[in-house]
């Protein structure tokens, strides 16, 4: 893949990219798709935990979840299924956002109206739909991010993205639990739900992206659709069903391979292998913060306050090298700073409970995750084509994380078998694949010029 036009910018004008209009909005876009994170998983924990709902039974809830990893399954229909009136009026992209969010405010209302003492099914189902209609939220809003803007943009796209999310989770997080302290949960919840609004007016002022299909498009799904034969007249409903899913469900597949020939499995393999070390690390994070003996307020203060801006500080940087030297080459500057910033961990584990090293291993470690978060959104974004913007992305999104959740449910075992410092200095050896595959991928986009 070769360098973007961004990498002859100067530093004024890759600075310059934070003044889009798109590149703001995308920040309240991040916020709507932010939000409703927390208020399905550990918010919602909270609250079911003091209605004393059963420890057993809050487990089962985190199966709502799963949503987010399946949303590939859906996503051709978000991709192709224009929805009616909507879509005449706003877009394809705009339409299903507001649908989504819409759903999710409604749920989140329904949420504040019900007692889990008393009707548990009822806000487990609403929790589902919160969920749904959040994960298609977001394939939407991935859509939109990448159609919206030229590829030298996505950087600042990805890193507004990320901060309006990050603020979207702490309103849910921190300021739930704040509003329920001070009032009751189901005022934390009907803030929450009037709070998506900042999502929906943000969709009533953007433009609906214009999207041109390529002509090698075109041609690829013609020839995939004659392979389908059989007479237009004879069995026509069924003829075009079958065209319909050529079209939104294989199509995109065979379109990433037909683009990238036997190199898409080295692509697939560095998408499902760049997050690996940090997603291990934070599966034992909390726990190795209580066991050295800080306390929850100073964990709060630190990971989540003073961390969240460093995370916010550290996508800000990575669009702006995105902007500065196009995709790769911050790409592999994240790959090679994640594992290393881990690696403070083992000093943070050798030294005890020290305040001042917590706070500066935590800025180093999510100063680097978000500069490499907005290098590898840039990255995932540039792999898709635009004729199924939404399948492709919401496919390489679920591909980023599985790897990680399932080498994740061991890090447990390491942690008890050989302590935190061996442990964090595996995690930071997972991080290696990575970077010997993105110096792959700059090799190739070199040979391809």
């Amino acid at each position: 893949m070769a360098e973007t036009a961004g990498a002859r910018r100067g530093w004024g004008d890759a600075l310059a990219v934070y003044l889009n209009r798109r590149v703001i909005a995308m920040a309240f876009l991040g916020f709507s798709a932010g939000l409703p994170f927390l208020l399905i998983f550990g918010t919602l924990s909270a609250w079911l935990t003091e209605a004393d709902v059963s420890r057993t039974t809050i487990g089962f809830f985190s199966w709502v979840g799963i949503t987010y990893s399946i949303k590939v399954f859906w996503a051709p229909v978000v991709d192709r299924l224009p929805l009616p009136i909507l879509n005449r009026v706003l877009g394809r992209r705009r339409s299903w956002m507001l649908v989504a969010q819409i759903t999710i405010a409604l749920g989140l209302f329904l949420m504040a109206h019900t007692d889990p003492a008393q009707n548990l099914e009822r806000v487990a189902l609403l929790a589902f739909l919160v969920a749904f209609a959040s994960a298609t939220q977001d394939i939407a809003v991935d859509a939109y991010r990448i159609e919206a803007v030229n590829r030298d943009l996505q950087g600042a796209m990805a890193a507004t993205y990320q901060g309006g999310y990050r603020i979207g989770v702490l309103l849910a997080g921190a300021g739930a639990l704040y509003l329920a302290e001070f009032y009751s949960w189901p005022v934390a919840y009907m803030v929450m739900a009037a709070a998506m609004g900042i999502g929906v007016v943000t969709v009533a002022v953007i433009r609906e992206p214009e999207v041109e299909i390529a002509s090698e498009t075109r041609a690829r799904e013609a020839k995939l659709f004659g392979s389908l034969g059989g007479d237009a007249e004879v069995g026509g409903q069924w003829r075009r069903l079958a065209q319909w899913f050529a079209g939104a469900v294989v199509a995109p597949f065979v379109d990433f391979f037909a683009r990238n020939g036997t190199a898409g499995l080295i692509i697939l393999a560095f998408v499902g292998l760049y997050r690996l070390s940090d997603i291990n690390l934070g599966i034992m994070a909390n726990p190795f913060y209580l066991d050295m003996g800080f306390t929850k307020a100073e964990i709060a203060n630190v990971t989540k306050v003073f961390g969240v801006l460093m995370t916010m500080a550290g996508a800000f940087l990575g669009g702006l090298l995105v902007a500065r030297y196009g995709i790769l080459r911050p790409l592999l500057l994240g790959a090679l700073l994640v594992p290393i910033t881990n690696l403070l961990f083992i000093v943070l584990a050798l030294s005890g409970p020290d305040l001042a090293l917590l706070t500066m291993t935590i800025g180093a470690d999510n100063l680097s995750a978000g500069l490499a978060g907005s290098a590898f959104i840039a990255y995932l974004s540039s792999l898709t084509n635009t004729a199924y913007t939404a399948t492709q992305y919401a496919l390489f999104s679920s591909l980023f994380t599985l790897p990680g959740k399932l080498v994740g449910g061991f890090s447990g075992v390491v942690v008890d078998a050989a302590g935190y410092p061996v442990f964090f200095a595996y995690a930071s050896a997972l991080g290696l694949p990575a970077i010997v595959l993105v110096l792959v991928l700059m090799a190739r986009a070199r040979r391809s010029g």
